[in-house]
């Protein structure tokens, strides 16, 4: 496949998606492994679907994650993590990551402010990649936006909702993500960590304002910015800072 039609981001409209049809007659769209068994039946594999969680908070890091699922064992379940509950996150995660190849990587909080936001996320979805166990010959990437691997890559708006592949990314990565910033709480008492995993709520405002920030919070964020007594520029607004502008 040619990287021109590899290159193209794929909206929900455009994907054969599944509608489940609940009992009130609302709909709701589904992932489904249909993509990648078009895919597989072409004699490309394997398949790898990646996703990030993290992107917004003030706190933490970004993680991202690669999944390779068994054709023969996809988990019944599967969509966007922002959908499901905490308990079923968890319960997809131990099928995922019994039944799959699965890689995670971090962008710590340093990589955030000193490449922004964006570059970081795509930076920890390549290492992702990298870092499974085997070597895909396709990536889906959730998002409009490619990752640099060493084959075909297909950036799919919406991916989370359409591919199961990114989808179990998505509960992968946002699941180590919940982990991890619950166990900062533990090691930052009085941050709620543990509660709001790190985003942009009252609680959060409040302890930054009492306590201060910490090693772990993005200084390259307006509100952390603030709080730090840094300038806040319109780039830090719409988290658009550019690499090396800030004084770490």
């Amino acid at each position: 496949m040619s990287r021109s039609i590899s290159a193209r981001a794929v909206s929900v409209r455009a994907e054969k998606i599944r509608i489940v049809r609940l009992p009130l007659g609302e709909e709701v769209i589904r992932p489904t492994f249909r993509r990648e068994r078009a895919a597989i039946k072409r004699g490309v594999w394997p398949i790898a679907g990646c996703d990030e969680a993290g992107r917004g908070p003030l706190a933490g890091p970004v993680v991202a994650a690669a999944v390779v699922l068994d054709p023969k064992c996809v988990p019944r379940g599967l969509n966007d993590s922002k959908k499901l509950d905490p308990e079923t996150r968890e319960k997809l995660h131990a099928k995922i990551c019994a039944n799959a190849e699965v890689s995670v990587a971090i962008a710590p909080p340093w990589r955030i402010d000193r490449d922004n936001i964006l570059r970081a996320s795509l930076w920890a979805l390549a290492r992702a990649v990298a870092g499974l166990s085997v070597r895909p010959q396709l990536v889906f990437v959730d998002g409009r936006d490619r990752i640099e691997v060493s084959c075909d890559c297909q950036a799919v708006v919406s991916g989370d909702a359409i591919l199961a592949s990114i989808a179990a990314a998505s509960i992968v990565a946002k699941v180590t993500r919940d982990r991890l910033m619950t166990r900062l709480g533990l090691l930052y008492p009085g941050y709620g960590f543990e509660h709001h995993k790190g985003y942009s709520v009252p609680a959060h405002f409040e302890a930054l304002t009492r306590l201060g920030p910490t090693i772990h919070h993005r200084r390259s964020f307006a509100p952390v910015a603030a709080a730090y007594g840094d300038v806040v520029t319109d780039d830090m607004e719409r988290g658009e800072i550019e690499p090396g502008t800030l004084p770490l």
